[in-house]
């Protein structure tokens, strides 16, 4: 069976997290995506254990499978040129530089549409062009202080906190895909390229105050912002007596079978939690009680008293935990595959499911400029070009220099 985005090729000129998972998502979707990496490579290379090479590190393996990899050094007029050419053949380039770094190198839009008019062209940047930020660079960190994320959480640790995922890079990589989809969708319907810019700032400021905006739709205000049952101290995962459980008893009908089953069947008729709103009103002492009650039993004990009924829970997992857990292994999620230099790894599969055409893990993550002079042979160069590219290290291939 064919993959969504067979046929089509997408140059990636991206680092660190956003641009390369980004476009790994679209070549689980079947694209053919060539990453273009400068001397030294991605710099997440070298981030994280390694096993048999140094330059292939684990965040680099999770974020960058179902790529070939060109090494070019693009300040070189030769390595400029072949990155030219493998663009003038794309139908999307990906790029995370800087606005005004990407225009010196001479890769902007207005350039890149001279060599391929119908090319989707796609920036994703810390901050919106359109505004005073715009030539900002942006880290994970800066977009979760700038975005309200570190503020919300000090609505339970008590001061500013980021969150321990690089939420803005992921959530901004997502929305990439979405844009360059739906631009490829348009081109497909009217031939047309165009310019897409994804920035972090607004794309997280979105993200967060879906929920959080609450006081501050209306003009004038009614009110703060800020969603109170998800800033409320006591919403966590509740301490059982032997470890922890996450419970919401979010609809009426949950709440009045939670109580009864926890053997406080009072608590259906206490005006305070008597229907949501009221729950809602009183978050603070629903969250309270609940957590009393969770209190009396063993994990074990909630999940058969709960387990047949409809009130929303689940185990609280670790990171490790992960790796077992039984819904992700029985249900394959977890890919075991050989990497030919770096072993066997364990990938996570993509997690939609499509019944006619699958996303799948064709290759795993390349080593730097490994098929360097195979995209550039592609591209239309002569082997005579690419082997003086390959001498003069305007190109290069970690594969080659290590035979």
């Amino acid at each position: 069976m064919t993959a969504p985005l067979d046929g089509i090729k997408v140059v990636e000129m991206t680092s660190v997290v956003l641009g390369p998972y980004a476009c790994q998502m679209l070549g689980d979707l079947g694209a053919d995506v060539v990453k273009i990496e400068p001397p030294g490579g991605d710099t997440n290379r070298n981030l994280g254990p390694h096993r048999n090479n140094t330059d292939m590190c684990s965040l680099y393996l999770t974020c960058n499978r179902n790529k070939r990899s060109v090494g070019l050094d693009m300040k070189t007029p030769a390595g400029l040129a072949a990155a030219k050419k493998l663009i003038e053949g794309a139908d999307v380039l990906v790029h995370n530089f800087r606005p005004q770094a990407i225009e010196k190198l001479g890769l902007g839009y207005s350039a890149v549409k001279e060599l391929n008019p119908e090319i989707v062209y796609c920036g994703a940047y810390g901050f919106s062009l359109q505004g005073p930020y715009g030539e900002k660079g942006a880290l994970d960190d800066s977009i979760q202080a700038a975005s309200g994320i570190a503020v919300l959480q000090s609505q339970v640790e008590g001061e500013p906190r980021y969150l321990p995922t690089i939420i803005g890079d992921k959530t901004t990589a997502m929305m990439v895909v979405q844009s360059v989809l739906a631009a490829l969708f348009h081109r497909q319907r009217t031939g047309e390229g165009q310019q897409i810019e994804v920035p972090m700032f607004e794309t997280m400021a979105a993200f967060v105050m879906t929920e959080h905006q609450w006081g501050q739709t209306f003009d004038p205000p009614i009110g703060g912002a800020g969603y109170p049952r998800l800033m409320s101290e006591h919403r966590r995962p509740y301490k059982t007596k032997d470890g922890y459980l996450a419970v919401l008893p979010y609809w009426d009908n949950h709440w009045q079978t939670f109580v009864e089953i926890g053997g406080r069947p009072e608590l259906a008729k206490d005006p305070r939690f008597i229907d949501m709103k009221t729950r809602l009103q009183n978050i603070g002492e629903s969250y309270k009680v609940t957590g009393e009650i969770i209190a009396t039993k063993t994990t074990q004990q909630w999940l058969d008293l709960l387990g047949d009924t409809k009130v929303p829970m689940m185990v609280v997992n670790s990171p490790d935990e992960l790796m077992t857990d039984p819904q992700l292994v029985e249900g394959g999620f977890w890919q075991e595959m050989e990497h030919p230099t770096e072993g066997t790894l364990k990938m996570a599969r993509p997690p939609a499911s499509f019944s006619k055409s699958p996303a799948s893990i064709r290759r795993l993550a390349p080593r730097l400029g490994e098929q360097t002079e195979e995209a550039l042979l592609e591209a239309g160069m002569e082997p005579e070009q690419v082997q003086a590219m390959l001498d003069s290290g305007a190109a290069f291939d970690i594969t080659r220099q290590n035979s």
